[in-house]
Order: structure tokens, then C-alpha cells, then sequence
């Protein structure tokens, strides 16, 4: 494959052989990985994969034959997610995926499990049903939260409809017979990436939680419910916003679990959370537009106060968090992409410095992740058929627990994935909500809450 990218709305006649030069003249199209998405198949491993699931609690049991036709009549709305990943000699490239599937699947205990490039006939998301529950789950190289769960909404309003109740189209629910925008399928990162300056990034290490790694597929989750009005009223009480407040108490339970052990020496508490770019540049792209920012308290400087770990969020959020800033870190990875000794570089040689710079600088940045989706709205018509909805990050790429946040009317989750057997993390987070009064009822996968709490 040669190195140069069509536009995702364009498309080029390049057959890759003289066969298939004589049996059709059908253009080719393929989509080049967007910045983010270059990472992620550098680190599959056998036992990982950068795989996240969506998921929506309906009010009633969810029929498969159903839910394979809504699959089948929604996903071709979605070029960039009906594709397989191809390899060439510089880049990874997608192409578009045409065999059959995804096929509904029955869900399993300990999902988001590695997704291997070549099966299920090379589609890289998955699509499980139990009970009330419809799950997807994407390989991050498709795209990001919100690309995905324009998917996922898509596809259960499909299938509410195939039901034979009335659902528009708004929001996250796309019209299945139109042709996606062009803007749905760029990568947006290079459209905005045009800063004058590229910020350099601190890599100081941070503490990391220590975990007994649990056996190969197994993943732990620990899901909190709670009221939005509830935790909105607490976090007025602290002068934040939700984000704000729910990162402060992820800060603190790290610190108590910092606390709690024997350390040679005390090391900064820091977050990685990711920031949907769409609210600062005008894109309606459903691939990766997302950054990463660093939320950081540390202990080293003194003890600090929950009142104290929440005007050092909220301070780093509305200084950090701005179109200035936001471009400037956007520009600093791609001009990595953009340099032309790179750019003919093997991908042999990419994927083993990718992978030894993410191991020995990126991983060791950040003590755990959080992600805010914010509060779902559907159309009109599809509310009354939904209880909530939830996230997981997915299995962490080290041993440590990922934090996933959503919230629908008034019903707000958060959802802890991780790899370890331990939940010092997840027991210190809820005692801290149920301290500040906030009702939280816990759901597991786990064998006995009694382990949990």
C-alpha cells in the first residue's frame, strides 16, 4: 500500500491486482487511521486490546432476531465502523468490511476482551445482547465514546422502531437512509492542528496502583448508581461542577490508597481524562477527536484537604481545559505525524518506539482514567423505552482501575473496570459519595459485594 491518504469522501480507482483490474472497475476506498487511532494497534497484545463498550438498559427483554436485523439495517449508515484493518508498509489503513456481520452475540461475563484483528470476520466491534441490556463494543481505532455511541443509538432506535413504536432522528440517532457527511468521516485532529507553537509535555511519574493481576480474560466490574440531582447538589455545595467533583473524589481515594501502603517515597496523584474536542472546534466527525489532560494533586507539597483536592481540580480544569491550550496539544502530536523522516519510516520501527514510549513514559503518566461522557438525550420517542445507559473504558493497558462516567435523566453511573483483584480504589471512591450523603446502590460482575465494600 502506498503511503498517501484518500478523503474519506472521495474515493480512487486503485485495483491490487491485474485480476482485479479485469473484474471490476469499482473504485477502492480506504480510510487512513486518524491521530489517535495510530496508537492503538501498536499495543494489541494477546491479552489487550483498546476496546470500550456502550451500553443501554432498555425497559423491556431485548429480542436478538430483532436486534440482528437492526444491526444489519443501521451499521452500513456507519462506513468507518463496517471496515477491517489492513497493514502496509508505512501505516495501518482502514478498508471497508463486507463480509457478513457483526452477528448479535449472547454477553459474557467478562467482556471487553481482546479483539483480535483478523476474527470475527475482521470487524473490529462486537454486538451483545442479555436480558433488558444491548452492549457495543469498539476497537479504538474506529473512533472515540461519541462516535460509538452515535452507533449505538442509532442501532437501538432502529430496533424500537423494527418493534413498531415511533422514534425520530435527533441527537445521537442518525437517518440510516442518508449519506454521511463528509465531516463524520474526517480526521479532525489534522483540520485543527495548525498552532504556532507545540507544548512540551511533562513525563514526571506518578503514583501507580499495585494490583494482583487476576487470570488471563478476566475483568472486574463495579458499577455505582446514583441520583444526578443528588450529586449535582453535593458538588454546588463545593463550587464545582460534576466533572469537577466526581474527579476529586477519584483524586482522594487515590491519595487514601497512596496512604494506605508503605512507598519508598510519595509520588503525584494524577488523572488521565479525556476531552471530547467537538465542544471547542465545530466537527461533527465520529472518529477519535478527543485529548488527553492530567488532572494532579500531589502530596508531596502537604496534606491536602477534600476541599483543597476540589479548587486544585477546578482550577486546573478552567486553565487547561480552553480552545488556546487544547490546540496547542493537538498540534504537538501531529507534527510528529507530519515529519517526512517519519512519515518513510517502517511501520516495524513505528509500532516498537510507539510501543516503548507508551510503556516506559505515556503508561507511567497517570495513576488511573476518567471519562465524562455528560448527560445522554435521545429523541423524542425513545426516552420512555430506556432506563440508563453505561461506559467501560476497558481492560487498562497496566494493572489499575479505569473510571467511566454517564449519566441520563436523573440517573447518573459510574462504571470502574480493571484487571485486578484488589478494590481499594473503588471502596475508597462510594465511601466518599455515601459520606457526602449521596444514595449509591452497587451492581458487580464480581463473586460477593462483600469483597467490594
Amino acid at each position: 500500500m502506498k503511503e498517501k491518504s484518500i478523503l474519506p469522501h472521495k474515493t480512487k480507482t486503485e485495483p491490487s491486482s491485474g485480476a482485479e483490474r479485469k473484474a471490476s472497475h469499482a473504485p477502492r476506498v480506504w480510510y487512513k487511521l486518524d491521530l489517535s487511532a495510530i496508537v492503538y494497534p501498536t499495543l494489541q497484545r494477546r491479552d489487550f486490546s483498546s476496546v470500550y463498550r456502550l451500553s443501554v438498559l432498555l425497559k423491556e427483554p431485548v429480542n436478538p432476531q430483532i436486534l440482528q436485523q437492526a444491526v444489519d439495517l443501521a451499521l452500513p449508515r456507519f462506513p468507518t465502523y463496517k471496515t477491517a484493518i489492513r497493514k502496509g508498509l508505512f501505516w495501518r489503513y482502514l478498508e471497508p468490511n463486507n463480509r457478513p456481520g457483526p452477528f448479535v452475540q449472547k454477553d459474557i461475563r467478562n467482556f471487553c476482551m481482546p479483539m483480535p484483528f483478523k476474527a470475527g470476520n475482521r470487524y473490529l466491534l462486537r454486538i451483545y445482547y442479555y436480558d433488558r441490556r444491548i452492549s457495543l463494543e469498539a476497537h479504538h481505532c474506529l473512533g472515540d465514546g461519541t462516535g460509538g455511541m452515535c452507533v449505538l443509538h442509532t442501532i437501538t432506535a432502529v430496533y424500537l422502531r423494527l418493534l413498531g413504536h415511533e422514534v425520530a432522528d435527533g441527537y445521537f440517532v442518525k437517518k440510516i437512509d442518508e449519506t454521511p457527511h463528509p465531516e463524520e468521516l474526517e480526521d479532525a485532529y489534522m483540520r485543527y492542528a495548525n498552532a504556532k507553537v507545540s507544548p512540551a509535555r511533562p513525563g514526571e511519574k506518578t503514583f501507580r496502583v499495585r494490583g494482583t493481576r487476576e487470570p488471563f480474560f478476566t475483568f472486574n466490574i463495579i458499577d455505582g448508581v446514583m441520583s444526578v440531582k443528588e450529586v449535582m447538589a453535593v458538588a454546588k455545595n463545593y463550587n464545582a461542577t460534576i466533572t469537577e467533583y466526581l474527579n476529586a473524589v477519584l483524586l482522594y481515594a487515590l491519595l487514601q490508597k497512596q496512604q494506605s501502603e508503605w512507598h519508598l517515597k510519595q509520588r503525584p496523584v494524577k488523572i488521565a481524562m479525556p476531552v471530547n474536542l467537538r465542544r471547542f472546534f465545530p466537527s461533527q466527525t465520529l472518529r477519535n477527536f478527543i485529548t488527553m489532560v492530567f488532572p494532579v494533586v500531589d502530596p508531596r507539597l502537604g496534606d491536602y484537604t477534600f476541599e483543597e483536592i476540589v479548587i486544585q481540580v477546578r482550577n486546573y480544569m478552567r486553565y487547561f481545559i480552553n480552545e488556546k491550550f487544547l490546540r496547542g496539544d493537538i498540534t504537538t502530536n501531529a507534527n510528529t505525524q507530519r515529519n517526512p523522516f517519519i512519515r518513510v519510516v517502517p511501520l516495524f520501527i513505528k509500532d516498537f518506539v510507539v510501543k516503548q514510549f507508551y510503556t516506559r513514559v505515556q503508561d507511567k503518566n497517570s495513576s488511573a482514567g476518567l471519562t465524562n461522557m455528560g448527560a445522554l438525550k435521545v429523541p423524542e420517542g425513545m426516552a420512555s423505552h430506556i432506563e440508563r445507559f453505561d461506559i467501560y473504558m476497558g481492560q487498562p493497558f497496566s494493572s489499575r482501575t479505569n473510571c467511566a462516567i454517564v449519566s441520563f435523566q436523573d440517573t447518573l453511573t459510574v462504571n470502574f473496570a480493571s484487571s485486578i483483584m484488589e478494590t481499594d480504589v473503588e471502596r475508597y471512591f462510594f465511601r466518599k459519595l455515601v459520606k457526602d450523603h449521596i444514595h449509591v446502590t452497587i451492581e458487580s460482575n464480581r463473586q460477593s459485594l462483600d469483597e467490594i465494600l
